[in-house]
């Protein structure tokens, strides 16, 4: 038989229960949020960590790349100049031997011919 007495006892059992609840779920609640802002602080201290270093690698790129720029407009400027050289010397011997500049290219054009007729030839038969 219930009793009143064992009734109240059930309600004081559950009464408890949902107190421990209430305080584990306020207490789960806590770690959470300490832990998030753990995490929270950890980020951000990593992040102005690493905005210097973002910062400076972007700055040796790009002073890499303008060297690169740099090589490159020096090489263009030094293969202009040889190759305009190439060519005064070459009106030079021209000038000089006209001659000899005319029978060179009369030899050269003759041997190119002969090396296009040979390919020809090999393709054609190949």
């Amino acid at each position: 038989m219930i009793t009143t007495k064992s009734l109240d006892s059930a309600n004081t059992l559950t009464d408890q229960a949902a107190i421990s609840a209430d305080n584990a779920i306020k207490s789960t609640q806590r770690i959470a949020n300490e832990a998030f802002n753990g995490l929270s602080n950890s980020v951000e201290d990593l992040r102005h960590e690493a905005a210097p270093l973002l910062n400076r690698a972007t700055e040796q790129v790009s002073a890499l790349a303008h060297r690169g720029v740099d090589a490159v407009r020096e090489g263009s400027h030094q293969l202009r100049d040889k190759a305009q050289h190439a060519s005064d010397r070459t009106v030079g011997y021209i000038q000089e031997e006209p001659v000899k500049a005319m029978l060179i290219a009369a030899a050269t054009g003759a041997a190119l011919m002969a090396l296009v007729s040979l390919v020809n030839r090999s393709r054609h038969n190949g």
